[in-house]
């Protein structure tokens, strides 16, 4: 014996038709509050990223001003050359020691200023200050403070001190050498660490103000002395702003272009890839092998970023956890 119950019907289309309308309303508001900014999107995409296609497009083009008539594609030969051509082969060493000794060192002299400023003295808002002004600086300014006030054989700072000194032990025969031609690279290393320690200064600065001062009271307490303390809290709490600095400072330091410009003007083996860039397209007039060169920097830089945009995403979501 078999029954045949029936079952009222739910009565479904009302509420499909409010959520409907109720994601429609979601719709528009979410546009509603992105409207305002879809200009400034548009404006960044045109300024931005279409100059960087049409690079990627000529990268892959023999494009040369002096010849235009023998314009075509020749596929990754730019590229090709990038890896083979020693003078570019020895820009790219350059740019990777430049930029390896400016961060390291900038790095560690940063360190040692944040831990200096993070302790309270009289004063202390003065000597911030003054150790922030060289990054405040132009560095095409800055540039030529270090080649003509600092550097020249003739009337230079250094080369002053040096008269000075040996006056003071009875001589009149200091050495004055020529510091651009007799160690330029290291000249460019010092000026761009000079603009770049305030930098990494500020970084590690806010990381020690940052940190929870009752572990390191309790250590205090213990007997813990003023190494154990660095070794053992300050520098593990420290860690992911340094990643943080030596990151964004290679990011700009990779891309320099006014120190090696102005200090040497890429000679006595200074040039790194943005100088042979610039005389690539502006001397050379190699639209094609400047592009391509242009694109291997912007590759370099972008694979840099993206791990500092990680390490920033990291050390907001810490705070955010707190």
């Amino acid at each position: 014996m078999s029954t045949n119950a029936t079952y009222p019907l739910t009565p479904t289309a009302p509420l499909d038709r409010a959520g409907t309308a109720r994601s429609a309303g979601e719709r528009a508001r979410a546009w509603a509050r992105r409207a305002p900014l879809l200009p400034a999107l548009v404006f960044t995409v045109v300024v931005t990223q279409l100059p960087f296609v049409a690079t990627l497009v000529i990268s892959f083009m023999q494009w040369n001003a002096l010849a235009p008539q023998n314009r075509r594609f020749t596929g990754f030969t730019n590229y090709q050359t990038v890896v083979e051509d020693p003078m570019l082969r020895s820009s790219v060493l350059t740019t990777i020691a430049l930029t390896a000794t400016v961060v390291v060192v900038s790095l560690l002299l940063g360190l040692g200023l944040a831990l200096l400023l993070d302790r309270r003295f009289r004063g202390r808002g003065v000597v911030r200050t003054l150790l922030i002004t060289p990054f405040l600086i132009v560095p095409v300014a800055s540039a030529l403070l270090w080649k003509h006030a600092i550097y020249n054989a003739s009337y230079g700072v250094v080369n002053g001190v040096l008269t000075w000194v040996w006056r003071l032990f009875g001589s009149h025969h200091a050495p004055q050498p020529d510091w651009i031609s007799h160690t330029p690279l290291l000249a460019v290393e010092v000026s761009l660490i000079w603009q770049w320690t305030p930098f990494m200064m500020l970084i590690l600065l806010a990381g020690l103000q940052s940190r929870q001062l009752d572990a390191v009271e309790a250590a205090t307490v213990d007997g813990a002395g003023g190494w154990q303390i660095f070794r053992y809290l300050t520098l593990p709490h420290l860690r992911r702003y340094l990643e943080l600095a030596a990151l964004l400072g290679s990011v700009y330091v990779v891309q320099n272009f006014d120190a090696v410009f102005t200090i040497t003007s890429g000679g006595l083996g200074t040039a790194n890839l943005p100088y042979s860039i610039y005389q690539t397209f502006y001397q050379a007039h190699d639209y094609g092998q400047a592009s391509a060169e242009g694109v291997v920097v912007v590759i370099g830089s972008i694979i840099v970023a993206t791990f500092a945009l990680r390490t920033v995403s990291s050390l907001l979501s810490q705070e955010a956890s707190r």
